[in-house]
């Protein structure tokens, strides 16, 4: 029980933070993205941190491409030949209230995110007095993303009920090819799951969602509602490493609409596997959890496809927690 308890505690530092996750340029729907990031869930999905208050960020790089007669609607314009890279950090906090709540733990999160994405493509119709090639790159805020989880435990089960927003209220251009914020509400409900045997070290999890987006009114197009699935198979060895692998699955369930959906419904899929490790020590009396997760993605279908990858660290703010309870 010690092992199982420590474990947990260093766990959940990075396990719990998520009830949703920040923008990405990585899914289908307009400019090829949806506010929920794939891959952010893995080891411990289902797992909601000790009450108490906790600090998580992830350093997120993706590298794809869309080539051939694909197409894709990005900043208003309709391109192919698609290269993207995105290198973005995504600041977390969260607040786990001591008071019960329908027999679980709750808690709120609010993400801020940072980055810088860069875009080649080939427009499909440009306009007057510009090229058919564009380039376009920014470092610039994206939209905050507030949430709650509502978490609980029994035994080795440990699952979540999680709800997030996406704020249009970060950095966008118009007209601009590379751009970090959605300029849209979008809402995300999650529920996950964790079976972690503290004797044999297995953790078996998984994650499952639906998103659904409001209009971006600078593009009068609306994206349709989007499923999203996650899972990780992992080993822990001892109360420090751990080794396992990981995927997702997307699927857009219902058609992109508007005046500015240029290409129709849109429906895109993407599937993904990949590798994950984690680390946990102490500074000092604080735990630190630090994960690492890359993933090749296949199956692309209206989406660019490439390879997506995690560097996150997180700890708890004050006295650590001694338990999930």
């Amino acid at each position: 029980m010690k092992f199982a308890k420590s474990l947990a505690s260093a766990s959940a530092v990075a396990a719990g933070l998520f009830s949703m996750i920040a923008p990405s340029t990585v899914e289908a729907a307009e400019n090829g993205a949806g506010f929920y990031l794939l891959g952010a869930r893995g080891p411990m999905a289902g797992l909601l941190a000790p009450p108490g208050t906790y600090f998580q960020n992830d350093n997120y790089f993706y590298v794809g491409e869309l080539k051939g007669n694909k197409q894709l609607p990005l900043g208003g314009e309709i391109v192919g030949e698609v290269d993207a890279t995105l290198v973005g950090v995504f600041g977390t906090g969260l607040w786990v209230m001591p008071e019960e709540v329908l027999g679980g733990n709750l808690g709120f999160t609010a993400i801020v995110p940072f980055g810088g994405p860069d875009v080649d493509a080939t427009l499909s119709a440009p306009r007057a007095g510009r090229s058919a090639n564009a380039s376009d790159s920014i470092f610039t805020v994206g939209d905050p993303v507030l949430g709650a989880t509502l978490g609980w435990h029994e035994g080795n089960f440990h699952w979540t009920a999680n709800a997030s927003v996406n704020v249009p209220i970060g950095d966008y251009q118009k007209g601009q090819l590379a751009n970090l914020s959605f300029n849209r509400w979008a809402g995300d409900f999650t529920l996950a799951g964790t079976w972690f045997n503290p004797e044999t070290g297995f953790d078996i999890s998984g994650a499952a969602g639906f998103t659904f987006n409001g209009e971006n009114p600078a593009t009068d197009y609306r994206t349709g509602t989007e499923f999203h699935a996650e899972w990780a198979v992992t080993k822990h060895f001892g109360q420090e490493f751990s080794a396992g692998v990981a995927g997702y699955f997307y699927q857009q369930v219902t058609g992109d609409s508007g005046p500015g959906a240029g290409l129709g419904p849109f429906k895109g899929r993407i599937a993904a596997i990949g590798g994950t490790m984690g680390y946990n020590f102490k500074m000092a009396e604080t735990p630190v959890s630090l994960t690492l997760k890359v993933f090749q993605e296949f199956g692309a279908k209206n989406r660019p496809e490439g390879t997506a990858g995690f560097v996150t660290i997180a700890f708890p703010i004050g006295t650590p927690p001694a338990q999930v309870k």
